[in-house]
């Protein structure tokens, strides 16, 4: 789960992490009302969408009067905007972030990660702030510096030290930044964070190290001891179709292909997809129906798959181990029937019940074509579509 960068600067200043005052604002006039109350001379009014590169589509404004904070609101609020991360139809800005300016000496980044491969997190620094870590990883590697943490002792002082020398930082900057990176790394235990991206981390006039942004993305299998984090959940940023999929706890992704996927495991799902891909077709979704699907949640995730208007063909690829191949077909049978059915659609089947499973698409009077095995399907559904264009 992600949250706006001013949710993320207020959870990271609960455990120490210095961050500029600012407050939220839905419209212009308390727009005007939060950079009375931060006093000025300069603020900088942000953007509140979930994707990055703001600053670069316009989504970031520098001002030095309250008018000016005014016009910069009216200008964001409402606007489309557009980043390399949101795709050409943007993202509507409903909510913007004014907070006080800052004397940037000099800008850094620092990030931290669950590190699945070392099964720690592990800190990565670089004195190239303000770009894309990707970017300076692939032109610059030798810049990145990385730091695992080991979970049977936690962060210590000299993890801290051995970041901020990496970053070129010396005298009062080490100090400030010993309390920063413990502080950081002390938030992403106790939130359950998969990751935390500081971009720009600055070093002030004085010394001080300060977080000029903040993003922060959460575990979803731990919100259910995150009850805090879980209400900063923003529906608007998020896919409708992944929204309602989630209410029948189906885990679906839209992409941007043609040939809808129903899969039970995410290994299979994947599986699917690649070899969908290997016979020339595109997958329009990732879609992973779980191992004790119901009939009825089985409909609702057909019904999902079509609201997609780019779907134009459906392959539904089911092993059923837990899940009874009998009962994916009832699902099939009823969402087909209750969506009329207007795209090819390819069962493949196999496992529990699989005999009872294709008697009953047999007999259900509707153009289902079945499958003797994943690449026999694949090889289907790619056909079919292709025909039907």
């Amino acid at each position: 789960m992600n949250i706006h960068e001013y949710q993320a600067k207020g959870l990271l200043k609960k455990y120490g992490v210095t961050v500029p005052s600012g407050g939220v604002a839905y419209t212009a006039e308390e727009a005007k009302t939060v950079a009375q109350e931060l006093g000025g001379p300069v603020w900088v009014v942000k953007a509140q969408i979930h994707a990055g590169g703001r600053g670069l589509g316009g989504g970031v404004k520098i001002v030095k009067s309250i008018e000016e904070v005014v016009e910069a609101a009216k200008a964001l609020i409402g606007m489309q905007l557009i980043t390399h991360q949101t795709g050409p139809e943007g993202k509507e800005v409903k909510r913007v972030y004014v907070e006080d300016g800052c004397d940037i000496a000099q800008e850094l980044y620092l990030g931290a990660i669950i590190d699945r491969a070392n099964d720690c997190v592990t800190f990565m620094a670089s004195t190239e702030g303000g770009m894309e870590i990707e970017e300076v990883a692939e032109a610059t590697p030798e810049k990145i510096h990385m730091v695992t943490i080991d979970p049977a002792t936690g962060i210590s002082p000299f993890h801290a030290r051995k970041i901020a020398f990496g970053l070129g930082l010396e005298g009062k900057q080490v100090g400030s930044a010993v309390k920063f990176i413990m502080a950081l790394y002390n938030a992403i235990i106790e939130t359950d964070a998969n990751l935390v991206e500081i971009n720009p981390l600055v070093v002030t006039g004085s010394g001080d190290i300060i977080a000029l942004d903040a993003k922060m993305n959460f575990d979803d299998n731990a919100l259910f001891r995150q009850k805090e984090i879980a209400e900063l959940r923003d529906p608007d940023e998020e896919d409708p179709a992944e929204l309602e999929a989630a209410q029948y706890d189906l885990n679906y992704i839209k992409l941007d292909g043609n040939i809808g996927c129903m899969v039970n495991g995410a290994g299979l799902a994947m599986s699917t997809m690649d070899i969908i891909k290997l016979n020339g077709g595109d997958p329009a979704n990732f879609l992973d129906v779980g191992g004790g699907a119901t009939k009825e949640k089985v409909t609702e995730a057909f019904k999902i798959i079509l609201k997609d208007t780019n779907v134009e063909g459906i392959l539904v690829n089911i092993f059923g181990g837990i899940m009874r191949c009998d009962v994916i077909a009832d699902g099939v049978v009823a969402a087909a029937r209750e969506v009329s059915l207007s795209v090819p659609l390819v069962v493949r089947l196999e496992g529990t019940n699989v005999d009872l499973g294709k008697k009953i698409l047999a007999e259900s009077g509707l153009p289902i074509v079945s499958a003797d095995d994943l690449g026999d399907a694949a090889e289907k559904i790619v056909r079919a579509v292709k025909e039907a264009a």
